[in-house]
């Protein structure tokens, strides 16, 4: 079974879609570091809410992400961005349309 993480910030206002512009920016390179799906979604009712929803092959891997340098050079693009308030949930993946298991 697969590693999930679903994830929500809250932006200040007016940084929403700069912040969804950096998450999106390094996408390309997550399948080769064990990242089967990533998807950033944005709420319909809170314009400054970014939901983020990632699939690992495993807990390590996701672990390891957050270590490249790309990664990090992302985070502190977009701290200041953000007001600091983050949700966090991690889950076991157990299949679905379009799931690794």
């Amino acid at each position: 079974m697969s590693y999930g993480y679903l994830g929500s910030m809250k932006t200040k206002p007016g940084h929403r879609d700069d912040v969804v512009s950096i998450l999106l920016s390094g996408v390309d390179g997550l399948r080769e570091h064990g990242c089967d799906l990533y998807v950033v979604s944005v709420s319909d009712t809170e314009p400054d809410t970014i939901w983020v929803f990632e699939s690992w092959r495993s807990k390590d891997a996701h672990a390891a992400s957050l270590q490249l340098p790309e990664t990090k050079e992302a985070i502190a693009k977009a701290m200041p961005m953000l007001t600091g308030e983050f949700s966090g949930q991690e889950t076991t993946i157990v299949g679905g349309l379009g799931a690794q298991h």
